[in-house]
């Protein structure tokens, strides 16, 4: 998979390879490329976005692949047993949630992830907050570069509140995919079950928060969702590529929230 993305970086931009194609997990079994996404939103934004290239760009390879099936689940695809039915690697707040974000993948945790002198300080915030979420540092916001383990500890740490208490609603979401579900909101006319849902929640992770640049209208839901959460002292967990006052074209006040809490790298 590694190779064949490899191939087909020159049909998709650095930031849909990054985000969206690179978290696949893929075999290629009897010409047929078999995709899994970490979990239901990765799931969710490939097939309605970018399903069809990958299908039209793996055609147009000489490579023997005449098929793309993709379907939620975790890399134990390799394994005889593999069922396709289904990903119990993954936790949600609500199976029957009525918008993308949501699932948490299992296999991110502080056990998984991979400590180095680099990422000591970020490791020791995101366990602290997995032990006393909402009340030790936050907005807890991560950044760093590709490949340094920001939605592992993300992760790792809203695991390990839902290991603490089961009964906790977290949420896990790429902030494309808040943006998208507030446009779906806004067309359906369902904005108040757009912001229940959002702000119902005991922990909100939300990732890559640079993609919010010049959606207006989705800073200003994020801010008033922000402000719930702080006020209800739930927990906020923030990565981004980039330190917060280096996020170009996000509202001042919002990147001061970002702040307000402990920033790592």
């Amino acid at each position: 998979w590694e190779s064949c993305l490899d191939r087909l970086s020159g049909n998709f931009s650095e930031d849909e390879i990054r985000t969206w194609l690179r978290p696949l997990h893929g075999s290629v079994e009897n010409g047929e490329l078999k995709l899994l996404a970490p979990n239901r939103y990765v799931l969710s934004y490939v097939k309605a976005n970018l399903l069809g290239q990958l299908e039209e760009a793996v055609a147009n390879q000489d490579n023997g692949i005449n098929k793309v099936d993709l379907r939620i689940g975790s890399h134990s695809m390799e394994d005889p047993g593999f069922n396709p039915k289904g990903n119990p690697e993954t936790i949600s707040p609500n199976q029957d949630a009525p918008y993308s974000g949501g699932a948490l993948n299992a296999d991110y945790t502080f056990q998984t992830h991979v400590e180095g002198q680099s990422n000591q300080l970020a490791r020791a915030a995101a366990m602290q907050v997995g032990k006393s979420p909402g009340t030790a540092f936050n907005p807890l916001f991560i950044y760093g570069g590709v490949g340094l383990g920001k939605t592992h500890l993300m992760q790792a740490a809203g695991n390990k509140i839902v290991e603490q208490n089961p009964r906790a609603r977290v949420v896990y979401v790429h902030s494309e995919i808040f943006v998208n579900d507030m446009v779906k909101a806004l067309k359906n006319n369902t904005m108040n079950e757009f912001k229940r849902y959002y702000r119902s929640m005991d922990a909100l992770l939300i990732d890559d928060i640079q993609f919010f640049a010049r959606k207006t209208q989705s800073q200003e839901e994020f801010f008033h969702t922000f402000n719930a959460l702080l006020e209800g002292q739930r927990q906020i967990i923030i990565t981004s590529d980039r330190i917060p006052k280096a996020i170009n074209h996000v509202e001042e006040r919002l990147i001061s929230r970002f702040g307000s809490g402990l920033t790592v790298s």
